[in-house]
């Protein structure tokens, strides 16, 4: 019993193995299309809300005009960007073709992940599987995009018309937008997986929606310490972010309310057959 066991345990690491193997693949596959394009890319997308015409300055300008008649956002027509180190261009294409890899394949990587865990699930659970399956990618994607759309043009602009003196010219490095691109971004789509958190947590039992309700104080002092960690110095930026996770946070007790009932439900179901 004991070898049977111990080949079962080798054989399911073999098998996650192999759906590893295939994640890596899709990244790197997305990441030489994102490389072989990057030209296109580091224009229209990466350094995109450097520009005027972004949707984002748009809408926003196009809301102002409604109002006060005029343009509220207006950058400079030019983002002086300098590079200081001889491999700082290649570090940075590797790292945003590695960035816009894992954005891609980021679907497939969680249907692998679906296809290692569904064979030990029961029928029913495999159904719910399905959709907190789906429920991953589709935030982290959200997230992604909000952090693009929502906050890092904010964030730029801010950057942009702050100064103390006129004598200083600006000169922006490439280093330094980067790793801000990659932070605001990649941030926001790490933590709008936050409401998946929360349902595993309350199926195990550790979360109910009474304590979310009552630490509800001190969760928003937490979403404002994280929202000022992934976006920068700016306030403005950093209500930003928060706006949206406290609209998760919200949203997170109630699907913690649904699934303790659930699990509620389930346990009084399994005790009277008992």
């Amino acid at each position: 019993m004991s070898e049977e066991k111990e080949m079962s345990f080798f054989g399911h690491i073999g098998e996650l193995r192999g759906h590893l193997i295939r994640a890596i693949i899709a990244i790197v596959i997305a990441a030489f299309v994102v490389g072989f394009n990057i030209n296109w890319i580091m224009d229209h997308i990466f350094f995109g809300p450097t520009r005027n015409d972004f949707p984002t300055f748009k809408l926003v300008n196009d809301f102002s005009r409604w109002i006060l008649g005029s343009d509220s956002i207006t950058l400079p027509e030019e983002f002086p960007v300098r590079v200081q180190r001889l491999y700082q261009q290649f570090n940075v294409m590797m790292a945003v073709s590695i960035f816009g890899g894992l954005v891609i394949a980021f679907p497939y990587i969680v249907w692998e992940l679906w296809r290692f865990i569904s064979p030990a699930l029961h029928p029913n659970e495999r159904k719910n599987s399905i959709f907190i399956i789906n429920a991953v990618w589709i935030l982290f994607m959200t997230g992604v995009l909000c952090g693009y759309f929502l906050i890092l043009p904010f964030a730029v602009n801010f950057g942009v018309i702050f100064k103390i003196s006129d004598i200083i010219i600006p000169l922006y490095d490439l280093s330094d937008y980067t790793t801000l691109f990659l932070q605001v971004v990649l941030g926001m789509g790490v933590v709008f997986l936050f409401p998946i958190v929360i349902y595993f947590l309350t199926s195990i039992g550790i979360l109910t929606p009474k304590f979310m309700k009552t630490y509800r104080r001190h969760a928003i002092v937490l979403i404002m310490i994280v929202a000022a960690i992934i976006t920068p110095a700016d306030v403005l930026s950093m209500i930003m972010a928060a706006l949206p996770l406290l609209f998760l946070y919200e949203f997170s007790i109630i699907m913690c309310s649904y699934t303790y009932k659930k699990t509620l439900k389930r346990e009084m179901g399994l005790e009277k057959m008992k």
